[in-house]
């Protein structure tokens, strides 16, 4: 199977113990797939396997996130993953796909949603991304 062109962002299910449709942000500069602690436990994932620490760029300290497995059903294509959970409420997509996921699977077109990153956002969530993303 080839490479899938998809936008910036796109409608995806997270499917743990139960499915759960969200939107993420196909982030290509990201090497892991990170989920919103909601999504995550609305899905019903886990138990966690595992503990990264990362070094932000901006901060002098260490961040501890938890790791899961996930099966991530983007564009009919199904993907059995681990994926870091994270507090994302305060950001504007609950959900990055990461080259864990993207490598050799999509080519990702800026210009496919580019509309979404003209807006200002004030709140996470605020959009209505209905309105913006394709989700054929």
């Amino acid at each position: 199977m080839g490479k899938k062109l998809i936008g910036l962002v796109e409608k995806v299910k997270v499917i743990g113990e139960k499915e759960v449709d969200t939107y993420a942000l196909f982030d290509t500069g990201a090497s892991r797939t990170s989920i919103d602690t909601k999504i995550a436990n609305k899905a019903k994932l886990g138990p966690i396997i595992k503990t990264v620490h990362l070094k932000h760029a901006s901060l002098k300290h260490e961040i501890k996130r938890p790791v899961v497995r996930a099966v991530v059903n983007i564009k009919g294509r199904m993907f059995d993953v681990r994926v870091s959970i994270q507090d994302r409420a305060h950001m504007t997509f609950p959900m990055i796909v990461g080259r864990d996921i993207l490598a050799g699977n999509f080519l990702v077109d800026p210009d496919k949603n580019k509309i979404l990153f003209r807006k200002k956002v004030k709140k996470p969530y605020q959009l209505d991304l209905k309105k913006y993303v394709n989700s054929q």
